[in-house]
């Protein structure tokens, strides 16, 4: 670890709490919007839906930012300034993924949006939640580690949930779908939400790192 041997009697800045639990929520908010877009299947609807989730986006890009720049002028961490880093970074990762699937969907506006697609939105949904309440985890989980290593369990099986209902799907695509274009385009919007769930898990990942270096 960087910090020294002095640091661990320094007061530590507690800013970067709130300041992650923020990013957590704008995760959250805007995986509920994905959910809600996929339920219309009109042009009007999914551009307005992604102009929501892009403006979540920038939000997200900006507490990112400020979470970087407050790491480059504050003495003393939390923890050290590489897992805050990592942390905010993946977080802002999924939002990204969001962002570029509502991207895709308006881009792409495929005919629907199949089960299979509403459902990986939900378990990104799901894991949205897991990272909120795992950041309310953060600033104690010293103390009971044992809660935040339930939600990066959790993360962790749900990821493998999508990955079964996106394997499921794609093999069903490639046998049932007659038209090549829109063939393209599902696959290219389920890759996407697949991918999205991966970079959550990635947050529960940074997580268990920071339990096995602190609890």
């Amino acid at each position: 670890m960087k910090n020294s041997f002095f640091s661990r009697f320094a007061p530590k800045e507690s800013k970067f709490f709130p300041l992650l639990k923020q990013l957590s929520e704008v995760v959250c908010t805007a995986s509920d919007l994905l959910v809600e877009s996929l339920q219309y299947d009109t042009t009007e609807k999914r551009t307005d839906y992604y102009k929501q989730i892009k403006a979540l986006e920038r939000k997200g890009d900006k507490l990112t930012c400020l979470i970087f720049d407050e790491l480059e002028t504050t003495f003393i961490t939390p923890f050290d300034r590489e897992d805050i880093h990592a942390l905010a970074s993946k977080m802002d990762d999924v939002i990204d993924g969001i962002n570029s699937c509502a991207k895709r969907i308006t881009i792409y506006n495929p005919h629907l949006i199949s089960d299979s697609g509403k459902e990986l939105s939900r378990l990104i949904q799901q894991e949205a939640m897991c990272i909120s309440k795992a950041m309310d985890e953060l600033e104690t989980f010293r103390r009971k580690p044992g809660i935040l290593h339930g939600y990066c369990n959790k993360l962790h099986d749900i990821e493998n949930q999508a990955d079964d209902v996106y394997e499921f799907f794609i093999k069903k695509l490639f046998e049932e779908e007659t038209d090549c274009i829109e063939l393209v385009k599902v696959k290219e919007i389920m890759h996407g939400l697949e991918e999205t769930t991966d970079a959550a898990e990635h947050v529960g990942k940074v997580l268990k790192n920071l339990i096995i270096k602190y609890a």
